[in-house]
């Protein structure tokens, strides 16, 4: 007895020295559940991912296990690398664009596409190694960085709101309410549920509501019993080692090679900026700390992305669920990195949770970085007005760059008609070019 307790406190100790667990005031119970949490807010990319790519020619069989294996990796760097609870998958929005307007719309053959998703890979590698991306990121003016903040707060609800489909596309009004069907009406049930356990401070609401809402779902029909437990993952040698570099070096892709980068490179930093922020790991003038590694983890993560055979890997925004749980260290992406590893064996299972069980979870993710709002003084109107355009920017456009992008550019007109052009460092000029140039991309 007294050796399982001394071995039981060794791996404590082993736990606590890799992660800082304690440090960070959080626990390893709490962490496995926001590795747990991030995994089921999110498992629907791998369904989703084939679903895109596969129309570019790909072979989806091979995708399915290449992007378990994309997202178990670079979530397991993450977590080892950078102790940061963040998981990173194949991006939503990059993956579209990989397909849609690289392959369908250019003519552009998906080896070619990998290629050009691996040089924008190594353009992030080679600015993150030089320090200049670390630096873009702590050059964010702080009312921008907090705007940030709540319009992904906004923006996640929005697409948890879509989700659920109590948002729907309207003609007359871009936007409306939606039928309340059951899985509607299951989605809203859901939100309360998390909503009361919130509000009663129930750990583990986020999941509880996940459970109950996909066993409702299967007394109502509308989710599928697996008709199989385990199945073997598919071959990855269709689309393996298939990225054409040479192909990609065209003066034509250029275009295409640096949009991969602005909307990569604004997406994942602001996100990142956001969640440091929320879980209070950002020290004033030395910025958010372990960036620099996650940054390094962002940009690896692209690389082995496109040599396995999909479109960029980065940082993703389902990662706040966890957070949001109460995730603080890598554990928590250790245990999600785990979990996909187990996807490739057991898809069938993972297949069950429908979107509209896990969407009131991003809701729930809005309202809790939305709160950070009040901490915006709305009296300074060179202040109020990039805020405003920064939260609301984000989901009418759909795009948490391009509501930077407008929120840089309108720090700094407000900060030149005041007068305040000292506040605006040689940095921040830089990444008011950058935006302008991805406004315009």
């Amino acid at each position: 007895m007294e050796k399982i307790v001394i071995k039981r406190n060794i791996s404590l100790d082993i736990l606590e020295k890799v992660f800082k667990i304690e440090e960070r005031g959080s626990s390893i119970k709490t962490e496995v559940l926001g590795g747990l949490t991030t995994f089921l807010t999110m498992a629907y990319i791998v369904f989703v991912n084939p679903a895109i790519l596969s129309a570019a020619g790909m072979d989806k069989g091979a995708l399915i296990t290449v992007t378990c294996l994309a997202t178990a990796i670079g979530t397991g760097i993450a977590a080892l690398w950078a102790n940061a609870p963040f998981a990173l998958a194949p991006g939503m929005g990059l993956n579209a664009f990989f397909t849609y307007t690289l392959v369908l719309g250019q003519g552009v053959s998906w080896e070619d596409a990998l290629g050009v998703v691996f040089i924008s890979g190594l353009f992030f590698l080679i600015m993150t190694l030089g320090g200049i991306r670390e630096k873009i990121a702590n050059a964010i003016p702080s009312v921008v960085s907090t705007a940030a903040t709540s319009g992904i707060g906004l923006f996640i609800a929005f697409i948890g709101l879509k989700n659920m489909r109590i948002i729907v596309a309207n003609e007359a009004t871009f936007v409306g309410l939606g039928d309340f069907s059951i899985p509607t009406v299951l989605g809203i049930l859901g939100l309360a549920i998390m909503a009361i356990c919130e509000i009663k401070k129930v750990r583990g609401g986020i999941l509880i509501s996940i459970a109950a809402t996909t066993l409702i779902g299967m007394f109502f029909g509308i989710v599928d019993i697996p008709k199989a437990i385990i199945s073997m993952p598919p071959s990855i040698s269709p689309i393996f080692m298939k990225v054409n570099i040479l192909g990609a070096l065209k003066i034509s892709l250029i275009g295409s090679i640096f949009s991969f980068m602005f909307i990569d490179l604004f997406d994942s930093l602001g996100f990142m900026m956001a969640c440091y922020k929320n879980m209070g790991l950002v020290q004033g003038d030395e910025g958010a700390k372990g960036l620099k590694r996650m940054l390094q983890v962002d940009v690896s993560s692209t690389l082995i992305g496109a040599v396995l055979g999909t479109s960029t890997v980065t940082s993703f925004a389902e990662s706040a669920a966890g957070i949001s749980a109460g995730a603080r260290t890598g554990l928590a992406s250790l245990v999600t990195s785990g979990l996909f590893l187990l996807a490739l064996l057991f898809t069938p299972l993972v297949g069950i949770v429908p979107g509209y069980a896990s969407a009131p979870a991003l809701v729930l993710v809005g309202v809790f970085m939305f709160k950070s709002i009040g901490n915006i003084d709305f009296t300074d109107m060179k202040l109020a007005i990039p805020a405003f355009i920064t939260i609301v920017m984000m989901p009418l456009t759909y795009s948490i760059s391009i509501g930077l992008s407008f929120g840089f550019v309108a720090y700094i007109i407000t900060h030149v008609a005041a007068g305040e052009i000292k506040k605006i460092n040689i940095a921040l000029w830089v990444i008011g070019g950058l935006s302008i140039l991805n406004l315009i991309v």
